[in-house]
Parts: C-alpha cells; structure tokens; sequence
C-alpha cells in the first residue's frame, strides 16, 4: 500500500511542477509579448509624430554627457589618440591647527559664527 502512495505522490508532484512551470512560461511570455507591443507602439507613434521616443533622447543626451567629461580618461577609449599625462606635482603636508573648542555655557555664541542663535 506504502508503494501505491509514494506513486500517486511522486505523480501529484510531478503534475503541479509541471503546471507551475507552464504558468511561469505563460507569464514571461506575456510579458515580452506586451513589452513587444509597447515598443512597436512607441515606435510608431515616433513615426507618425516626426519625434523620437523621449527614453531614447535621455540616453542619447546621456551618453553625449558621458563622452563629453570622460574623453580621453579610458585608454583605448572613443577618442582613439592617446594624450600624454601632465606633470604630476607633489606638494609638501601641512599641519592644520585644530579650532579652539566652543563654549558650553547656554546663551554663549561661537566666536566667528555670526549665524549662531541661542534658543530659550
């Protein structure tokens, strides 16, 4: 009896991974389907108004900025030349006094901070 059991188990499990996954193909396919047709419709509503679409006007406009503050930083990048480095200078560290410790009696203003207000 055990046998027959684990059968019908195994064939119970089986059929509901089974309709599981055509569930799950459904979805993703109703989906490319219906990103499908946004983008044909996207498109021919560039078409007919003479505009493009405005998500490819904001990556275009991206990737001018982009080009624009990264020419020549990438070696072998869309400029194509190599332009020599400058100089590098080195500078000498120095120390930075710490500021002297604000007061903590109430009503009391820092010393250079004229927008300083002492609330009551």
């Amino acid at each position: 009896m055990n046998g027959l059991f684990d059968f019908f188990g195994r064939v119970l499990r089986g059929v509901i991974r089974l309709a599981l996954a055509l569930a799950a193909l459904v979805f993703v396919l109703s989906l490319l389907l219906a990103s499908l047709v946004v983008v044909v419709g996207v498109s021919l509503w560039a078409l007919v108004t003479g505009r493009k679409p405005s998500p490819a006007v904001v990556f275009s406009r991206f990737r001018q900025t982009s080009q624009r503050y990264t020419q020549g930083v990438w070696p072998g990048g869309a400029g194509g030349a190599r332009r020599p480095m400058g100089d590098v200078v080195d500078v000498e560290a120095t120390e930075v006094p710490e500021a002297p410790a604000p007061s903590r009696e109430p009503g009391a203003r820092s010393g250079t901070d004229h927008t300083a207000r002492v609330i009551y």
